[in-house]
């Protein structure tokens, strides 16, 4: 399957089928796909996405998000999705370190990752770390909601750190 457009093509009728939740008829697409390409990380990502989101096979999602960074770098679904999974989970230091790598990603979208660096600092008890991300957050968006976001999240760690430091 050397012929881009293809596997574009296939990829489309993918996001349908996801759209469409026919799950198992996606699967087998995405299956077919890598059959041909095993080394195309879009394909890789949206399996993992499924995994992870629809069917909870956490293993397995986790195991296509790592092929999709390692194979499509420049990819950023990639590291955003492999990101909130690792966040669900509660395993920081290795979602640092995907954030580091997300953050080398030239097409990433900057505030995303500096949301989940807050979300992840916040969850950890350190509130001044969390606090300059969610700062950055706004730095790096353009969207007036996440910028409501960005600052309530900041009054909630403001407001968890007064709470709980001063008890």
């Amino acid at each position: 399957m050397t012929d881009n457009s293809k596997v574009a093509e296939m990829m489309l009728e993918v996001d349908q089928l996801i759209s469409d939740n026919k799950i198992p008829d996606a699967i087998s697409l995405l299956h077919e796909i890598l059959a041909e390409e095993p080394d195309y990380g879009r394909a890789h990502n949206h399996l993992g996405w499924i995994y992870d989101v629809k069917l909870k096979m956490l293993e397995k999602a986790e195991e296509h998000y790592k092929l999709a960074i390692k194979f499509s770098p420049d990819y950023p679904s990639g590291y955003t999705n492999y990101a909130y999974l690792l966040s669900s989970q509660r395993r920081y230091a290795e979602l640092e370190v995907v954030l580091k790598k997300a953050d080398l990603c030239p097409t990433i979208n900057r505030a995303t990752i500096a949301n989940e660096y807050g979300i992840m600092y916040e969850s950890m008890g350190k509130f001044d770390d969390a606090i300059i991300f969610y700062k950055n957050n706004i730095l790096y968006t353009f969207d007036n909601k996440v910028i409501d976001t960005a600052v309530a999240n900041i009054e909630r760690c403001k407001r968890k750190k007064e709470l709980l430091w001063n008890l």
